[in-house]
């Protein structure tokens, strides 16, 4: 199994639609955050710890990250997906980008 660790801002819409999606296929435990303090649920050491992949909706997400847990991210793959925050929970259009985007880094 590949534990996947998915982040945006405040854990509400981009990240808890990747989770979603990822969620119901096989081969793979997932979870998201959020980077921000009032997130839904705030991404913690314990979360980068149990990632194998990490993936980050914007850039700030990943400079975020880097600040706070640069060494426990060494040996971690981390990519940043280029989402903007434009999108509400499950908004097809927003599926088919993480459908895509993710999809090629996951691909065997």
């Amino acid at each position: 199994m590949t534990n996947l660790l998915f982040i945006c801002s405040r854990n509400q819409w981009r990240s808890p639609t990747a989770e979603a999606m990822w969620r119901r296929r096989p081969g793979f435990n997932v979870r998201s955050a959020g980077t921000s303090p009032n997130a839904r649920k705030t991404v913690g050491p314990e979360d980068i710890r149990w990632a194998d992949v990490i993936f980050v909706m914007e850039r700030k997400h990943l400079q975020r990250l880097k600040a706070d847990y640069d060494r426990l991210l060494e040996h971690t793959l981390v990519h940043c997906l280029e989402i903007p925050d434009d999108f509400r929970y499950m908004d097809p259009e927003l599926v088919a980008m993480l459908e895509d985007s993710v999809g090629a880094y996951l691909a065997p």
